[in-house]
């Protein structure tokens, strides 16, 4: 008994697509915005409200936020995209910087405690379940230790400024409510949003797998109506052979299993317009046939692909097999697209293996990545790349989609997708190399497409009908 495999597509559509939601870029607006809120209202509070605040204390975890942030910029590009994990511990920052301010000027006495909900409500949004309920629980055990431990407010003249308790308790009550009600109704309007996303997704992937087995079945249905009367010949004439040859047993079964093999093939495109086939022989391929595939439609238009797939020291010398992924196949295809579209007069596509890592280079000859637009290479909607223009490849106005679905598809097979400049773009044209232009480095883990030599070298088996 075989087991059933899962559609690749419909594997694509149920993967937890909450994985690298928020952008870094994102939070760091949102922490400069919080920084200027807060500094502000220090200073207003000392200078103006006349309060007795630590100004030293307040302006160093103020400086906290900002050193983080300027670190941050630094380091990761425009477009990086936090993990569950990386975005849960940026911010427990935030709620922890929030916490020692409050902590500085009155606890649940200042009003401002209310910011307190935000970090919870921005998890509750884009984070997993576990993430929230961890920085949920946090905050409300800092928010009930600063009801409890604080600096207390006071004026110039010393007047403690001091809500009365019961006040106290009713706005720590409020706030455990808010974080609790906030984060579970935020949960639940992102998830039935991102739910109905998925559905209709999963939906419109369905149709059109489903006009593809339409249109098979189609070309399936006329081959078997073209065939219907040579078959029906074929089975008439062995079935007359067999009769006449009763007296020679050998002749004659070889008449029946004629008889017998054309009604096989009758029944084989009958089960084949009906449903249609799952090729066992197509699922995985060499790593240079499935890069070669995804080339094999821009190879015509006027610019040369070169291709070199070469082992690593110490690695087998035989080319990996991998699975052939829908998502790795449309992902390449973009984007070796994207450098035909704009090389002058030739690609190169490079491919190695070995440590457990197949990596592919994509690189061109044309013009490269703009500089300031290379930490954002991935984001949708972003089409500035200057092209060459000829008559093999007439100019068009992209929607800057390739690239960030090339990205977001192969990033989903498991692979690292990277993009740089081959060479400086303020060279001359005589002291550049002749790779030039843009770079795209894809780096899977052998485990993520390749397949094991045991599966690739056994039996396949027979081919199953699609799943309805």
């Amino acid at each position: 008994m075989v087991n059933a495999t899962p559609d690749p597509a419909l594997d694509l559509v149920s993967q937890d697509a909450r994985s690298d939601w928020v952008r870094l870029r994102t939070l760091l607006v949102l922490r400069w915005l919080a920084i200027l809120g807060q500094t502000v209202t220090v200073v207003i509070a000392s200078l103006h409200l006349g309060l007795r605040i630590e100004l030293g204390l307040c302006f160093l975890a103020i400086g906290a936020s900002v050193i983080s942030n300027l670190i941050a910029m630094t380091i990761f590009p425009e477009n990086q995209r936090l993990s569950d994990r990386d975005a849960m511990l940026t911010l427990l920052f935030d709620l922890s910087q929030l916490s020692f301010l409050l902590f500085l000027t009155g606890g649940l006495n200042n009003p401002f405690a209310l910011l307190i909900l935000a970090p919870v409500t921005i998890s509750a949004t884009a984070l997993t379940v576990r993430s929230t309920t961890i920085l949920g629980l946090l905050a409300i055990v800092m928010i009930s230790l600063l009801g409890m431990f604080h600096v207390p407010l006071a004026t110039e003249s010393g007047e403690i400024l001091r809500l009365p308790d019961l006040f106290i308790l009713g706005f720590w009550i409020s706030i455990v409510i808010g974080i609790v009600f906030l984060s579970a109704y935020a949960r639940r309007i992102t998830s039935e949003t991102h739910s109905m996303s998925q559905a209709l997704l999963a939906t419109q992937m369905a149709l059109a797998r489903e006009q593809k087995l339409t249109d098979l079945g189609g070309v399936v249905a006329a081959a078997a109506h073209e065939l219907g009367t040579p078959l029906a010949t074929i089975k008439l004439v062995s079935t007359e052979l067999a009769e006449e040859l009763e007296g020679q047993p050998d002749l004659a079964e070889d008449a029946r299993l004629i008889r017998d093999q054309a009604d096989r093939c009758r029944d084989i495109l009958r089960s084949m317009g009906r449903a249609g086939k799952d090729d066992l022989h197509m699922r995985s391929a060499p790593l240079g046939a499935v890069v070669r595939e995804a080339a094999e439609p821009h190879a015509g238009r006027g610019i040369a692909i070169l291709y070199d797939f070469l082992a690593d020291p110490g690695a087998p010398e035989g080319q990996p097999i991998i699975r052939r992924k829908p998502e790795v196949i449309h992902g390449l295809r973009n984007l070796v697209q994207n450098a035909v579209d704009f090389a002058a007069t030739q690609i190169w596509v490079d491919a190695s293996w070995g440590g457990g890592e197949i990596r592919l280079r994509i690189t061109d000859d044309g013009p490269g990545y703009p500089q300031d637009l290379l930490g954002r290479l991935g984001d949708p909607f972003l089409s500035r790349r200057a092209r060459a223009q000829s008559p093999a490849r007439p100019g068009y106005e992209g929607m800057g989609l390739g690239l960030f679905i090339a990205k977001t598809l192969l990033e989903r097979s498991g692979a690292r997708v990277m993009f740089l400049n081959a060479s400086d773009p303020f060279l001359s044209a005589e002291d550049k190399a002749e790779r030039s232009g843009a770079i795209v480095e894809v780096v899977w883990p052998q485990a993520a497409i390749g397949v094991p030599l045991t599966e690739a070298t056994g039996p396949l088996g027979e081919n199953r009908p699609f799943a309805p």
